[in-house]
């Protein structure tokens, strides 16, 4: 049976490793001291060799060479190798989990190895293991046996428990540079007698993305259609992607705003049996490549491009503005996160295309953060917090009927003879339904927020009706009442038993004796304004009720209804 090239070419010794340097430094200097760890985590994305020098890792503390270890050619070096070593126990994390797995880890590792010097756990996708299982390994993983070791590897550290990362020392394997891995490549080739070019050896690089596993996945593809030469134009034909030339005339078609050239451009190539969303990933890498040669001035070191289609990319770079690169990398991206799930990714791309050509879909613009200020130094500095900013102009926005003209403000403070209110535009029946109303004869002019304002200025006791006046609102004014709204049951509550006083203060203000009629409110909106909020009012401190309220569901009514994010309620015992 066949082997596949990534496993014929994996490493057995240190030297074999490639990209990772600093790794195998560090192994070899504790090799070669003693002074090997009782517990690592290998940590890098796929196919940069953390199984591969877990194993030489085992090897080398197992090796019975007297000279460089590991050698690889004694007995344990090749059990090891083959993988019928019995003190080398490799655990799949993603199928073993759970917590009966790590109960039999922790009662094997009691037993001493059989045939070699160190028995070794490699533990592979080590996120995978549950907190439980997790747990139950860390006295083991912190003091093991002297002759136990733990080698756990993943691709994603953050999932780990602290307490685990604590115990294991750390090794971060890189993402392969594309030379290594085009080197690497090359000599695979001349071995079994293969002519590659450098143009393909590009393609097959790029598209490994620092991954040796794929990048020799990817070769064992391609060899396995090519005869003594492999060029550029088979890796596009084997590995399912569109030359450059494709993407550059694509985007041409784009840019010049002809949707029908590049829709039947697409339609050309998925007729060859091209992959829609690889397409559409390598020509967001364009894009890139785009956005590169405009500010490189030689990016063949950056990209792997041809000697021949770099002048092509640099002169079609200098006709596309950055913005309009920007506009077609956020379009594409967003295109390749829906055709991930899409059960017609090319209805996308085409959707894709056409926007492009149109020149819609620009990015957001980028917001400049504001500088965080506190709502008493907006005070202390003499002007409303922004929230009060934001609803005058709300207010501001309001149809006339609904605000205080700068002279009924200005004549508020003096007497003045009754007028009949003028006429007004109608308004949509809803909106009238939700405004708050007053005969302007009865209220002087006043508006009803205004007033309300003025009722608590005159109340002595404000701590104590807190609730009510963030819960609450003045609706109408009549000859003898007035009708206030709240925004929830216990609100409305304390108001009837608070009636007295806020009646009082009412009548000073009118200028006769006024009733109050407690309704709850139908909407969820509080016309509250800011100024009742100010510190010399409200202080950031906790409020405290000296109504008592019943339990612990009234008092998250409460700050639900209110739902203000910078005042703390607590009930007083």
């Amino acid at each position: 049976m066949y082997t596949a090239l990534y496993r014929q070419e994996r490493p057995e010794t240190f030297e074999q490793v490639i990209g990772q340097d600093h790794v195998v430094r560090i192994l070899k200097n504790q090799v070669k001291k003693n002074q090997v760890g009782h517990a690592y985590l290998f940590c890098g994305t796929r196919g940069t060799g953390k199984t591969s020098v877990a194993r030489i890792l085992a090897k080398a503390v197992n090796c019975t060479s007297e000279g460089e270890r590991p050698c690889g050619v004694c007995d344990n070096c090749k059990a090891i190798a083959n993988g019928n070593f019995l003190d080398v126990i490799e655990i799949d994390a993603a199928s073993n989990n759970g917590i009966d797995s790590a109960r039999e880890i922790r009662e094997s590792v009691n037993y001493p190895p059989a045939v070699g010097r160190q028995k070794v756990y490699i533990l592979d996708e080590a996120h995978e293991i549950t907190p439980q299982a997790m747990n139950s390994l860390l006295k083991t993983l912190e003091e093991p046996p002297d002759n136990v070791m733990f080698i756990l590897a993943t691709t994603d550290p953050q999932k780990l428990l602290q307490t685990i990362l604590s115990r294991c020392l750390r090794l971060d394997f890189h993402r392969i540079p594309d030379g290594q891995l085009k080197a690497h490549m090359k000599e695979i080739c001349n071995k079994r007698g293969v002519d590659i070019t450098e143009d393909a050896l590009d393609l097959i690089a790029s598209n490994a993305d620092g991954s040796a596993r794929d990048a020799l996945s990817l070769l064992d593809q391609c060899l396995a259609g090519a005869d003594r030469v492999l060029d550029r134009a088979q890796v596009i034909e084997y590995l399912g992607t569109a030359s450059w030339e494709f993407f550059m005339g694509l985007t041409d078609a784009v840019t010049s705003g002809d949707p029908a050239r590049a829709l039947m451009m697409l339609d050309d190539i998925l007729r060859e049996g091209k992959d829609v969303k690889q397409i559409l990933s390598d020509w967001m890498s364009y894009y890139r490549s785009l956005l590169i040669g405009k500010h490189i001035e030689n990016p063949k070191d950056v990209l792997n491009v041809s000697e021949e289609n770099i002048e092509k990319l640099s002169a079609q770079a200098k006709s596309i503005s950055v913005d309009e690169i920007n506009r077609s990398i956020m379009v594409l991206a967003e295109t390749i996160r829906d055709a991930r799930y899409s059960p017609q990714p090319r209805i996308l791309m085409e959707l894709a295309i056409v926007t492009l050509s149109s020149g819609e879909g620009a990015p957001v613009p980028k917001v400049q953060p504001k500088p965080a200020q506190s709502r008493n130094d907006d005070w202390s500095m003499g002007k409303a917090p922004a929230k009060q900013q934001a609803r005058e102009q709300q207010v501001a926005a309001q149809p006339q009927a609904t605000q205080a003209t700068q002279q009924q403000v200005a004549q508020a403070a003096q007497p003045q003879v009754a007028q009949a209110p003028q006429p007004q535009e109608a308004q949509p029946q809803a909106a009238q339904a939700s405004q708050p109303k007053a005969d302007a004869a009865i209220t002087n002019g006043w508006e009803l927020s205004d007033i309300w304002n003025q009722v608590w200025d005159n109340t002595d006791d404000i701590g104590s009706l807190t609730m009510v006046r963030l819960a609450s609102t003045l609706a109408e004014v009549k000859e003898e009442e007035f009708v206030v709204l709240f925004t929830s049951d216990i609100a409305m509550v304390s108001g009837e038993r608070n009636k007295a006083v806020i009646e009082k203060a009412m009548s000073e203000i009118i200028g006769r004796p006024m009733k109050m009629t407690c309704k709850k409110s139908d909407s969820k909106e509080v016309y509250v304004q800011e100024s009742m909020l100010a510190p010399e009012t409200i202080t950031r401190d906790d409020v405290e009720f000296t109504e008592p309220l019943s339990t612990e569901e009234d008092l998250k009514s409460i700050e639900e209804s209110l739902n203000l994010s910078d005042i703390n309620f607590k009930i007083e015992e």
